[in-house]
């Protein structure tokens, strides 16, 4: 027992985490359009209080007007790759990952709170990637952090997918984002125009203005 008490802080500091890593599923092929599988995660979890409201690069998390944020493998979706939901016209914009993440077609998106997250819950839905992100920028962004197995994961895939030739980068077209109309004024009616009241007689005689 007292070995194996130890041993266990250097088995957690080779590990990185005591729990085991997913299963590992092979990538899919890299496509214009997807179907992916996808969850949803908020900063207020309890796995990602620490981390605050912050990604994997030390940027706020995004959840638009225009773009949000989410998380992936980055071997798979390396960061900055953004993608489009059909079905929500939602843009989305990798650049955060997780543990439960490395080695499977999951893609995560930021909720901004607990109610959305669960109203999210997992859906397969259909993606347009609209920019694939640089695999070796995501490798640099990661050896920092290295020591921990699901990021080794990640960097040996890269290594091992992208080391001889790149591969190719389908994308779809890059929707233009949108702009703000300026209002028209609504015409205004012309004045009524007011009769001017002629002063009555009455009978009585008006001073006539001269003395």
């Amino acid at each position: 027992m007292k070995r194996i008490v130890t041993l266990l802080p250097v088995l957690l500091a080779l590990g990185g985490c005591a729990h085991p890593l997913p299963r590992y599923e092979p990538p899919m092929a890299r496509a214009a359009v997807q179907k992916v599988r996808t969850t949803a995660y908020t900063h207020t979890e309890s796995d990602h209080i620490r981390y605050r409201n912050l990604t994997a690069l030390g940027t706020p998390l995004r959840s638009g007007p225009y773009v949000h944020s989410a998380a992936a493998d980055w071997a798979r979706w390396p960061c900055g790759t953004m993608f489009r939901i059909p079905a929500t016209g939602e843009i989305y914009e990798v650049d955060d990952y997780g543990f439960a993440l490395s080695g499977v077609n999951t893609i995560d998106l930021y909720k901004p709170t607990k109610r959305a997250m669960r109203e999210w819950g997992v859906r397969r839905v259909t993606i347009e990637i609209l920019k694939w992100g640089d695999p070796w920028a995501s490798y640099r962004k990661m050896v920092r952090v290295r020591t921990y197995r699901h990021i080794r994961r990640m960097m040996t895939e890269i290594k091992s997918w992208f080391s001889s030739t790149p591969p190719p980068e389908p994308v779809c077209p890059m929707p233009a984002p949108p702009t703000c109309q300026p209002c028209k004024p609504s015409p205004k009616s012309p004045p009524k125009k007011t009769q001017k009241k002629t002063p009555r007689n009455n009978g009585k005689h008006l001073p006539s203005g001269r003395g």
